[in-house]
């Protein structure tokens, strides 16, 4: 896959209707482990409400693994309607659960799946999303007078330094895309870079910034 969205921080939101209390709430999850503790807390948290409905997708193998609940709702009114909006977004390792606390007064089927859909909707739109894109880890060893030179370039050119260790030499690993592992290779060909070695540690999805 090229790449998908997802939320760097729990969210949650509230709507009323017709007197039903929607409480939704939205997490980063890495598999699907995490997303069903996640959501035995939330059945827990909210043990009196009359349904905790949900939807998640992760990334599992390089594949997208999908589940929805409509937890005691009609069919389809709750959990398949949520799971559409993840997957309309393209977002991805991210769980959704709304809570209803009914009101007495029946929505209907439509009004189900609306309200459900916009409980969900407002709980992602005060979200910040993060794109993660196929990228690659690497480490880039190299002497003291030339590090200095290097961070800048990563930094000129988007490329995370997510750690350096200091020995008899300078050892760098950053994360980055396959456009700017291409463009560092040939600046470390052309010697425009200096460094003693680069090797590709693993292959993995990178994080970028969304602006809103």
């Amino acid at each position: 896959m090229e790449g998908f969205y997802t939320i760097n921080k729990s969210t949650s939101a509230e709507i009323t209707e017709k007197k039903s209390k929607f409480i939704a709430n939205l997490f980063y999850v890495e598999n699907k482990m995490q997303a069903e503790e996640l959501i035995k807390e939330i059945k827990k948290k909210y043990h009196d409400a009359r349904h905790n409905c949900y939807a998640y997708r992760v990334l599992d193998n390089e594949k997208i693994l999908e589940k929805q609940s409509d937890d005691g709702e009609p069919s389809g009114t709750a959990g398949n309607p949520m799971l559409e909006i993840l997957k309309g977004k393209n977002l991805c390792n991210v769980l959704v659960i709304v809570t209803r606390y009914f009101g007495g007064i029946l929505l209907g089927t439509g009004g189900l799946a609306r309200a459900y859909t916009e409980a969900a909707n407002k709980a992602i739109e005060f979200a910040e999303q993060i794109y993660k894109c196929e990228g690659y880890l690497l480490e880039a060893n190299m002497e003291y007078k030339t590090i200095e030179n290097f961070k800048y370039y990563c930094k000129k050119n988007d490329i995370n330094i997510i750690d350096i260790q200091y020995s008899d030499v300078v050892s760098c690993k950053i994360e980055l895309d396959s456009n700017k592992k291409e463009k560092l290779m040939i600046e470390i060909d052309n010697k425009n870079i200096i460094i003693n070695n680069i090797q590709v540690l693993c292959k993995k999805f990178i994080n970028k910034s969304v602006e809103k």
